[in-house]
């Protein structure tokens, strides 16, 4: 593993995986810690919003191999989500169907912290799927706003972007909460996102890359500041969690 700042490099996407995995489950059960008190500190609460994607696959796997998954109370944990597919209930493409299948439905949640983004057969627009949202995270809030998310996780894109916001569109410069996407230049076209002011409200922000695809987006994110994955400023920490493959353009690490 190399340090630099808020990169942290490992070998490969396996170990990387298990890191996470690791780094995740020590990061709620702190902030359970936190949010509790004298004998019942552990049964504190915490929240986490998830991503989508191959690598983030190998973290929730990882977490749900972990021998020491117990720390965490999962019945006190809400779980979001940073973006979605604008797809019908149960489409292996949506992010909550990953989640869920890799860990979620094998773990003691409580069905009412969990905070799925509104599928395709339930609203009819994007733009409806995030006005939805934008209610549950003001009411979890406490009247505005999102809560103060102790982790949230995300991916990055060749293209450089974070979430579902994606270069040179709209919803990237989107105020508020959520956001419907539509033009997405990956497919599916219409999509709901967290907004770049949501996702900097986060008490931590972890940006997670995997594979030499990623190098020059990790690069330019972090040299130049100007594509979405640069604009992450979580008002706590931001750390970038990758492997020595999409780290490889980075000069200014040592490996």
């Amino acid at each position: 593993m190399s340090r630099t700042g808020a990169v942290i490099v490992h070998n490969d996407a396996d170990v990387l995986a298990e890191a996470v995995a690791a780094r995740l489950l020590n990061r709620l059960a702190d902030a359970q810690s936190r949010s509790g008190s004298g004998a019942e500190s552990r049964r504190g609460e915490a929240s986490i919003v998830l991503t989508g994607g191959r690598i983030a696959a190998k973290v929730y796997q990882n977490i749900l191999g972990s021998p020491i998954r117990t720390v965490v109370d999962w019945s006190k944990v809400d779980f979001w989500w940073g973006d979605e597919r604008f797809l019908p209930s149960g489409d292996a493409e949506r992010n909550e169907t990953q989640a869920r299948q890799a860990f979620l439905d094998h773990l003691p949640v409580d069905p009412e912290r969990v905070h799925p983004m509104a599928a395709a057969d339930a609203v009819d627009t994007p733009e409806d799927a995030a006005s939805l949202y934008r209610a549950e995270l003001a009411k979890a809030a406490g009247g505005e706003g999102v809560p103060a998310f102790d982790l949230l996780l995300l991916g990055i894109g060749e293209d450089g972007h974070v979430a579902s916001l994606f270069p040179g569109n709209p919803a990237l410069e989107a105020a508020g909460s959520a956001v419907g996407v539509r033009n997405s230049p990956k497919p599916p076209p219409e999509r709901v996102s967290l907004t770049m002011p949501a996702i900097n409200a986060a008490t931590a922000a972890w940006i997670i890359a995997s594979g030499e695809g990623k190098a020059e987006a990790v690069d330019e994110a972090l040299s130049k500041g100007e594509l979405p994955a640069g604009r992450v400023k979580a008002v706590g920490h931001t750390r970038w969690l990758i492997d020595k493959d999409a780290a490889s353009r980075l000069k200014h690490l040592e490996f």
